[in-house]
């Protein structure tokens, strides 16, 4: 009787043993995805200021002003260049 007691709570304790084993194992690859999660949003954080200062850069009147004139060959309009339509009758 004793002698398979001891077999069972030796079974027993192998068996916690590989469960702990297995925890620790599974928790560490959760930590390591975490941490990589983590970098991740950091990096998605970075790249979303930097599009917040383009978009406001690239946005600005005088840059679109600029680009207007030297690449279009736009010019501001002048009261010489209006021309009003009336309704006819």
């Amino acid at each position: 009787m004793t002698g398979k007691l001891c077999i069972v709570l030796s079974a027993l304790l192998v068996g916690c043993g590989l469960s702990l084993v297995n925890a620790q194992y599974q928790a560490r690859h959760l930590l390591i995805d975490l941490e990589r999660a983590q970098a991740l949003s950091r990096q998605l954080d970075i790249d979303w200021a930097q599009l917040q200062l383009d978009q406001s850069t690239l946005g600005k009147h005088e840059r679109i002003e600029s680009i207007a004139r030297r690449d279009l060959s736009m010019t501001p309009l002048t009261a010489a260049r209006t021309q009003y339509l009336t309704e006819g009758e």
